[in-house]
């Protein structure tokens, strides 16, 4: 097994016990978990930058800057909604995020979608919506909150992508951490001071965020996107593991077959990508 495999693996399971620490935290506003989120990495990341010399700024700012914008808002619904509803079903529903981000690229950087493409994306949509309809836990706003959610983090990878070799990765995450803090003091009034253990939940919320971002990123450096993308899912598998053995979260059979629908049109997007 190839070292971008076993680090994609990694940042999976970084990224999976992230969100299992959000869920934890619900009787915080979801502003501040995400504070946490930014922080537990910009504390790591931005003294390695000056230690490297990497840039700070950037040559892209207002790329940058949005990238900022779109990943603090949602990241901010995300977890919001992982408050709200089964752990498993908000994984599940973010993962139509390749849906918004092709079809944003097809618009904006003028990237070919072929037609099985669109029936991928076809069938992912099929999915979140019968996830919707049949499962009553799902709430109108919540769906809405994390389609929403979804189609900020397409927007994310588009504008990633279009910046490409053009600034460092690390300037890339920094501009997500730098606005996500600032974002979040502005409501600083809606935050309550941790207690006990949420000490640690708090911390490692941070520290997870940022295993996963590290590994993800060396994943994709090491091996293709291809290969790698694939295993990103296992992160659904985490979800609906941790859902039914700590919050008693269990599901009936079409909100899975909703899930596997959303998995498998994005499976064969990425498939269908790689073929061509």
């Amino acid at each position: 097994m190839s070292r971008g495999i076993i680090y994609m693996f990694i940042a999976t399971f970084a990224f999976a016990w992230m969100n299992l620490m959000a869920k934890y935290l619900q009787d915080f506003h979801p502003i501040q978990v995400v504070f946490f989120r930014a922080f537990g990495t910009f504390v790591f990341i931005f003294p390695y930058m000056i230690y490297k010399k990497i840039s700070i700024i950037g040559k892209n700012v207002f790329w940058l800057s949005t990238r900022g914008v779109l990943s603090f808002i949602s990241l901010v619904l995300f977890f919001k909604v992982v408050q709200d509803i089964p752990l498993g079903s908000a994984v599940a529903l973010r993962y139509t995020a390749p849906i918004f981000s092709v079809i944003l690229a097809f618009f904006f950087l003028k990237e070919k979608v072929k037609f099985w493409q669109w029936i991928s994306l076809i069938i992912a949509i099929v999915g979140a919506f019968i996830m919707k309809g049949v499962d009553f836990r799902i709430d109108t706003s919540s769906f809405i909150f994390i389609m929403l959610s979804s189609l900020f983090v397409g927007g994310v990878f588009v504008i990633i992508r279009y910046l490409g070799s053009k600034e460092h990765h690390l300037t890339i995450i920094n501009y997500f951490m730098v606005f996500s803090i600032v974002g979040s003091l502005f409501f600083i009034g809606k935050w309550r001071m941790p207690l006990g253990e949420e000490w640690l939940w708090i911390s490692l919320i941070g520290t997870l965020g940022l295993v996963g971002q590290v590994f993800l990123t060396k994943s994709f450096q090491l091996a293709e996107a291809s290969t790698v993308a694939p295993i990103k899912y296992m992160e659904l598998v985490y979800a609906l593991l941790f859902g039914f053995l700590l919050f008693d979260e269990t599901y009936a059979l079409w909100p899975i077959v909703g899930m596997l629908l959303v998995v498998f049109g994005m499976l064969l997007n990425i498939m269908i990508k790689r073929k061509h």
